[in-house]
This record gives structure tokens, sequence and C-alpha cells, in this order.
């Protein structure tokens, strides 16, 4: 069977879908490389010049860090990955950015300048400092290509996750009422001819099966379909939901792709 999506919700940093005809490996696979495989550029070192706020270097560096950045994933390479320059620092996988302010003022992501106008703080509003009237903040910021994997900092996607497609059917209800009154997501609707559930609120249900335990008379049977998956899922910024999607995708097509040229090289 051909693998299906289909789009729920779409938008810059968030999306909705359902990914029928594939293994739970293979949904669990789509979700870590959103996680952890796709790669992303984050602030990695930090030359401070001139610093005499009332945040530490190391808190300083620390924010900077957890800043995501747009990250151009057909001009930028993982540093470990890098040919040009052997993983040392080059033009290929890392980009640099600067910082000068002085107070009074309250300094933001959006005041850090990139040697790369593609490359900008995905949210131009968060704010890292702030300074008193005297107070200077000069610095210098070196961006990487990195992994969730092996740092937070570059985990483009911050809430990935998954369930079964819930499947619910209910016969010979005798509307009772009670499995409605224990459903946490309200989605259980009592008419005169029995308990039904609206088509557009069967994803809501968390297959939790407190309705099913409710009914005296065994109406109501709760199961999943275990092809079918419901993802939802949140973008840092660095891409677009989309793109971060369409690249984890890659990340798998690209890791099936490895083993089947090793296993034939046996």
């Amino acid at each position: 069977m051909t693998m299906e999506v289909d789009i729920l919700e779409l938008s810059d940093r968030s999306a909705k879908f359902v990914l029928s005809n594939v293994s739970m490996a293979f949904a669990n696979g789509i979700r870590r490389a959103m996680v952890a495989d796709v790669p992303t550029l984050a602030i990695e070192y930090v030359n401070i010049y001139d610093n005499t706020s009332v945040l530490y270097d190391e808190q300083l560096a620390l924010r900077l860090s957890l800043i995501p950045l747009v990250t151009d994933i057909e001009t930028y390479v993982p540093q470990a990955e890098c040919t040009v320059c052997g993983g040392e620092g080059c033009p290929a996988c890392e980009v640099s950015l600067t910082l000068s302010s002085e107070g009074p003022a309250v300094v933001h992501s959006g005041d850090l300048i990139s040697s790369d106008p593609l490359i900008q703080a995905a949210d131009a509003n968060v704010p890292i400092v702030e300074l008193k009237k005297g107070q200077k903040l000069v610095l210098e910021a070196v961006a990487h290509m990195g992994y969730g994997r092996d740092s937070v900092k570059w985990q483009a996607g911050v809430a990935c996750g998954y369930k079964n497609m819930p499947i619910v059917s209910i016969e010979n209800c005798d509307a009772c009422g009670q499995c409605a009154a224990e459903c946490p997501k309200s989605i259980i609707r009592v008419e005169d001819s029995g308990a039904m559930i609206p088509e557009e609120d069967i994803l809501k249900c968390s297959l939790c099966r407190l309705c099913e335990k409710a009914c005296d008379i065994n109406a109501i049977k709760v199961n999943y379909d275990e092809r079918a998956f419901v993802f939802t899922m949140e973008s840092d910024g660095s891409y677009t939901a989309q793109g971060l999607i369409l690249n984890a995708s890659d990340v798998v097509k690209g890791k099936a792709e490895e083993l089947i040229s090793i296993l034939d090289q046996l």
C-alpha cells in the first residue's frame, strides 16, 4: 500500500497531519529525525570584548546559544562533516554574528548582526540582557551547524509527537450518558439514539478508554489503527514547519539508501 499524508493544519511554525499506511518504526523515525537528525545553526562560541552588564560572560553565552537561528541547509553543512576546512571552521559551516549595544536599553536577539543576511534570529524579540545607563555589551558570536542529538541548542523540532489513529465503535447504546461524563476531551455526544462522536472530533480522542470502562453494557469499544498516526509538531523557527518535515523525510531516506549501499557491498 502507498503511504498517505493528510494535512490537517499547517502554519509557519506548526503542523498537524495524518500519516497512513506506514509502520510505527517509520513514524517514529520521522519524529526522531525532526528532533535530532535535521542539522541547524546555533551559536557555539562567543568572543566577548566588553561586558559591563549584570550577567556573567558564561550566562550571556548560554543565552545566546539557545536563540534559534534561521538555517539554510542548502548552503551550510555540519562542522564535523565539512570537507572544506576539515572541521576547523569556514564559511561553509559557520556564520559570524556581532552585537554592540550601550544602555539604557534591552538587548534583543534582533540586535545581532549576521555576516550572512539570510541567517538571522528566528525571533527578533528574544531578550538577552537589560543594560543600565553606562553599561555596554560588545561581542562576536560564531554559529555552527550541528545536530539535536548532540545538544538541545541544535534541536529544530521542539514539540514533535504522534499517536495512533483512534477507532471508536458504539453499538446498542442505551444513552445513559456515563461515557460522555467520563470523557476528558468532551467529544462524546448523547442523543436519543445513543452516544456518538462527531467525525471532526475523533482525532481529539486520547485513547484513555475511560468511556469504555464507564459503560456497564459494553456498548463502546476503543481501538486504534496500527498503521495510521496523527502527528503534531512545532518548529523553533530554524525551519518552517513544512521545511522541517521535508528535511526529516530526506534524512530518513538518506539513511535507508546508506543501509542499502552497505548491504550491497557485503
